[in-house]
């Protein structure tokens, strides 16, 4: 069998995990089951290959139907060089949504820039797909008190009161996307406020989905599933791990991907709500690493070493029931 027909083929070992006492939107309000498809971090402008990363999502999203698509940020600068990708994201499905990353403002870019090209309403806001409520945070914001440098961090003032209004006047089950961790490494700098608004509701909310990490991870903390949805590309090693993976001249034109262990294939995922089974299922995906990986470069996470065990070129299987 080869490795192609293998990634299609492979049954992975699913992990079960339990959802609160979903209060009776759950299973009330859903009339049938409800699929999304997510992408994230498919860095664009350090890969040399996003487009075409890009297009096995999509093509996927033609085979499978889902009822919406979102990407999770760290996307695409929103330069016109960068119009083709961006737009093959927004055809792929008459919904397809966007959350802001980090990154998507360097090199001088603006949120406003990335609403305008991308199609986004606001920084944050809310959605309904088949009766499941989406909310969107902007993990990106300014003020917190306890920034100590680098990209911001934090759900500010304002949009936490926001989010309180949100989750307080919907009866319908909640998914929660955002960019930055709510919960686990590398979490916004409020965590510990955002995740006691959230277990305040927890009967409502299914799942907290989040990207920027580039590791497959689930938490469980006050009652609330958090779950990190590794990179379409590639896990960043950084200056120090800097390794020639591809050629020559793809290092001269994407000189940051030699800091990166690449996964061969990229990596998306496909979640299921069913209210029949009272199931939420992220579908998974395999891939290699294209070279060396971070565990024979000799890397480790920074300060927390033992998470090197969800670092891997694969999003896992995962049910929650």
């Amino acid at each position: 069998m080869n490795r192609r027909l293998f990634l299609r083929n492979t049954t992975m070992a699913s992990f079960a995990f339990a959802l609160p006492q979903i209060s009776t939107a759950f299973a009330g309000k859903l009339k049938q089951a409800v699929k999304l498809g997510l992408i994230t971090d498919l860095h664009q402008d350090i890969m040399h290959d996003g487009y075409k990363r890009l297009s096995v999502f999509v093509g996927q999203v033609k085979k499978q139907k889902p009822d919406a698509i979102i990407q999770m940020g760290d996307f695409a600068y929103p330069k016109p060089e960068n119009a083709s990708v961006i737009e093959l994201f927004n055809q792929a499905h008459e919904k397809s949504l966007h959350i802001l990353g980090n990154h998507d403002t360097d090199a001088g870019y603006t949120k406003t820039q990335c609403l305008e090209v991308w199609g986004m309403p606001t920084p944050y806001y809310s959605a309904n797909i088949q009766g499941i409520k989406l909310i969107i945070l902007d993990g990106n914001e300014q003020g917190s008190p306890t920034h100590k440098g680098g990209y911001a961090s934090y759900i500010g003032p304002d949009q936490i009161v926001w989010l309180t209004k949100e989750l307080e006047s919907t009866e319908d089950p909640v998914l929660i996307l955002s960019h930055q961790p709510l919960a686990g490494t590398i979490a916004v700098d409020n965590e510990k406020e955002v995740q006691d608004l959230l277990s305040q509701h927890a009967d409502k909310i299914l799942l907290c989905v989040n990207g920027h990490s580039h590791i497959d991870q689930h938490l469980n903390i006050g009652n609330v599933n958090y779950l990190h949805v590794n990179s379409a590309s590639y896990y960043w090693v950084g200056e120090k791990y800097k390794h020639a993976v591809y050629t020559e001249q793809i290092i001269e034109h994407h000189p940051y991907i030699a800091m990166t262990c690449p996964y061969e294939d990229s990596l998306f995922t496909f979640v299921t709500i069913d209210p029949k089974k009272m199931t939420v299922t992220v579908e998974g995906r395999k891939s290699s690493w294209e070279g060396e990986s971070p565990d024979e470069l000799g890397f480790q996470i920074p300060g927390n070493p033992q998470l090197n065990r969800y670092i891997m070129p694969e999003i896992q299987n995962r049910k929650i029931s």
